[in-house]
C-alpha cells in the first residue's frame, strides 16, 4: 500500500460524462487500491487510482456540479416575485448558496485531472446530463417552498452518504453544502407550514405544487436499481454508500410523516405503510418520463439551457477582464 498512497499522480486522461473503454490498468495496483477501499481509506488526488474510478468520479461529480448550477434557474425566477422583503433575501442568499455549491464540486473535478471550463462548455453544448428535476417549470409561489422541503430534502438524503464517500475532495465539499442544505429544506419547509395553515386558496396552491412535484423528486435518486448500469460499480469502490432505491425508500419513509403534519397528501393512490417493515410502500414510478427528461426532452430542457448560454456570454466580458488583470499582475511580478 505503501507505493500506492506515494505513487505520482495517474496521467490524465480526457474525460467527458459518457464512460468510454478505458485502458486497463496495472493488476498489482489495482489490488492495492481496492485493498484501501476495503479498509476504509480515503482516496486522495494523488493516490494511483484505476482509470475507471477516475472517470465514474468526473460524471459523477460534473453532474452534480451541473445541477448546482441549472438548480439556480427555478428559483432565481421568483426573487422579484417574492411576497416579502425576509422572502426574497433568504431566497438570494438560498440561490447564491447553490452557486457555491457548484463552484466547489467544479473544483472537486479539476483534482481529478479535468478543467472546468471543459465541463461546463459539455453542459452548454448540451452533452452533459444534470438532474432531472430542474426541468420542470416553477408555476407558484408554493413551488418554492416545495422545491426546498422535498427537492433539497431529497438531495440531503443522497448527500449525507456522499460525505463518507470514498473520494476524499467529494467527501469533504458534501460536508459544507449539507449544512447549507439544510438549513434550504428548513426554509422551504416552513414555507409550506405558512401556506398549510392560511387561506383555501393558498392550502390549494400547496397542495398543487406537491402534486407537481412529489414523482419527479422521487426520480432524483436515478433509475431503480435493476435499471442502473453504474450501481454496482460505485458501490464496489464506495464512491455510493447506498443504492438509488434504499435511498428512495428512506427519503418516503421521512417525508410522508412531514406531508401528514402539514394536512397535504401526495399523489400516490397506492401509497401505505408496512407495519412489518416500517416502511412507506409506494406506487410505480413512470420511467418513461425520466427517460424523456434525460434526454432533452422536459418541460423546461431547452429553457434552462438557453439561460445558461445566455448568463455565459453575458459575463464573457468580466472573464476577459479578470484574465487581463491576472496577466497584468503576472507581468509585474516578473519585472520586480
Amino acid at each position: 500500500m505503501a507505493t500506492l498512497r506515494g505513487s505520482r499522480l495517474y496521467s490524465l486522461l480526457h474525460m467527458t460524462t459518457t464512460i468510454r473503454q478505458l485502458p486497463a490498468d496495472d493488476p498489482a495496483q489495482v489490488a492495492a487500491f481496492e485493498a484501501l477501499i476495503a479498509a476504509g481509506e480515503s482516496i486522495e488526488p494523488k493516490d494511483w487510482m484505476p482509470a475507471r474510478y477516475r472517470s465514474q468520479l468526473t460524471r459523477m461529480m460534473s453532474q452534480h456540479a451541473h445541477s448546482e448550477v441549472v438548480g439556480m434557474l427555478p428559483e432565481g425566477n421568483w426573487i422579484t416575485r417574492a411576497p416579502s422583503l425576509r422572502r426574497k433575501q433568504s431566497l438570494i442568499a438560498k440561490v447564491q448558496d447553490e452557486a457555491g455549491h457548484g463552484l466547489y464540486i467544479y473544483c472537486g473535478t479539476e483534482t481529478l485531472g479535468v478543467d472546468r471550463f471543459d465541463l461546463f462548455n459539455q453542459l452548454l453544448d448540451g452533452t452533459a446530463k444534470y438532474s432531472s428535476i430542474f426541468n420542470y417549470p416553477t408555476l407558484s409561489w408554493a413551488d418554492m417552498g416545495v422545491i426546498g422541503w422535498l427537492v433539497d430534502g431529497a438531495a440531503i438524503v443522497n448527500q449525507t452518504v456522499l460525505a463518507k464517500t470514498s473520494y476524499g475532495p467529494y467527501a469533504r465539499a458534501m460536508v459544507r453544502i449539507c449544512k447549507e442544505e439544510n438549513f434550504h429544506k428548513r426554509q422551504g419547509y416552513e414555507i409550506c407550514t405558512v401556506l398549510a395553515n392560511g387561506t383555501p386558496a393558498q392550502r390549494a396552491m400547496l397542495q398543487d405544487a406537491v402534486d407537481r412535484f412529489w414523482w419527479p423528486s422521487l426520480m432524483m435518486f436515478g433509475p431503480s436499481d435493476t435499471n442502473s448500469l453504474n450501481s454496482g460499480e460505485l458501490l464496489r469502490w464506495k464512491v455510493k454508500r447506498k443504492t438509488n432505491d434504499e435511498l428512495r425508500q428512506r427519503f418516503v419513509n421521512l417525508t410522508i410523516p412531514q406531508a401528514q403534519a402539514l394536512g397535504i397528501t401526495v399523489p400516490d393512490p397506492d401509497l401505505r405503510f408496512d407495519p412489518e417493515t416500517k416502511n412507506w410502500v409506494f406506487g410505480e414510478i413512470d420511467w418513461s418520463e425520466f427517460q424523456q427528461v434525460i434526454s432533452g426532452n422536459g418541460p423546461c430542457n431547452r429553457e434552462r439551457l438557453e439561460a445558461r448560454r445566455k448568463a455565459h456570454d453575458d459575463g464573457q466580458w468580466v472573464r476577459e477582464a479578470a484574465s487581463a488583470h491576472a496577466a497584468k499582475r503576472a507581468r509585474k511580478t516578473e519585472a520586480a
